[in-house]
């Protein structure tokens, strides 16, 4: 089955198409993944502006879907695969009309993709051959606008058991970013200044480590660096970014096997934007080792972990497609006369 994929939920445009294969490699396989970001665009605005992003859409998710090579019939595509929300509306729309379009002139059927769920899909693509997810799975999904914990219990069947009471991790790394003046987006900036820095020259807080739950706060620890900033001529930004990032990470990872612990899973799942952070992936790789081999312990080690190919971590259409054919195995397509971009798409 070959998936038409298309993104546009937030300020990069994406056209991709995903082959599911029985024969090898088996698994499903990326033809082509093609993503025009924004980025440089929305960066002297210190954020995504959702007008100027849906313009932006318009003009190129037209020679995107040109140059994916598609058949002008459609004739060698099954399905088609759209981010419906969450996400900016203005922008949702732009790829939400084209898939309706492209389904009603194709005759083809057409999935509404949750984007938060295409990056739960985005650790089975690989070109070199089969994933296959074992169930139950623990998915710390950590971007801009969502970190949470959810339980997938089998394709499609979630439970969410922790998630942010206020700024997510991403937008956290976006915020002190900011503060010190290293632009948009804040996360990559972040990450490569920390390489140089000290992560223990300053303690910042380790927020709701003691809550009892499964919940997250970032807001304090913005909070928290903005006071250190304040009145204070920083000689080393890299300590800051560090010490900011370690925080950040301990937190995310400690939370998270707490519910390996308790919950014990049978794999683990890193996925979102934050997934790209490369101490992140270490850190919580290592806990999910077998006890003995690095930082692995005896309460949670042993799980199999999950994390997406860095090209795979941020916004993209073959995370969509990937996601959409799972949707479509059980039939669950939609009307596309009727669908609607929704900005508050739930998963759960």
């Amino acid at each position: 089955m070959r998936i038409l994929g298309i993104e546009s939920s937030c300020d990069e445009t994406a056209i991709a198409i995903v082959e599911a294969r029985e024969e090898e490699p088996r698994g499903l396989v990326v033809i082509k993944n093609l993503v025009a970001s924004q980025a440089a665009l929305h960066a002297k605005y210190g954020g995504v502006v959702p007008e100027v992003a849906a313009r932006e859409h318009v003009d190129v998710i037209f020679p995107l879907l040109l140059e994916a090579g598609i058949a002008r019939d459609g004739s060698d595509i099954d399905a088609i695969a759209v981010t419906a929300g969450p996400g900016l509306v203005p922008a949702l729309r732009v790829g939400v009309e084209l898939g309706k379009t492209l389904a009603w002139a194709w005759g083809k059927p057409l999935v509404a993709t949750n984007h938060l769920e295409g990056h739960l899909y985005s650790v089975l693509l690989d070109e070199e051959g089969e994933k296959a997810m074992s169930f139950p799975a623990l998915a710390l999904l950590v971007s801009g606008g969502h970190t949470e914990l959810i339980l997938m219990k089998d394709h499609g069947v979630y439970e969410r058991i922790g998630a942010t009471r206020d700024d997510a991790a991403g937008e956290a790394f976006d915020k002190v970013a900011k503060l010190l003046g290293l632009g948009y987006p804040g996360g990559p900036a972040i990450s490569k200044a920390a390489e140089q820095g000290d992560p223990i020259a300053i303690h910042f807080p380790r927020p709701m480590l003691e809550s009892g739950d499964f919940d997250f706060s970032f807001s304090g620890l913005k909070t928290a660096v903005a006071v250190y900033l304040g009145g204070r001529e920083v000689e080393k930004v890299e300590d800051v970014c560090a010490s900011f990032q370690a925080a950040v990470v301990d937190t995310l990872v400690t939370k998270t096997m707490r519910a390996i612990a308790q919950y014990q899973p049978r794999s683990v799942i890193l996925a979102g934007g934050v997934a790209a952070n490369k101490a992140l992936r270490e850190a919580l790789a290592a806990g999910c080792l077998p006890a003995g081999r690095q930082a692995g312990s005896p309460a949670y080690g042993g799980v199999k972990f999950y994390c997406p190919s860095l090209k795979y971590t941020g916004d993209n259409a073959a995370m969509i497609a990937a996601a959409g054919y799972f949707r479509a195995l059980r039939g669950d397509f939609v009307d596309p006369l009727a669908l609607e971009a929704d900005p508050n798409m739930k998963l759960i």
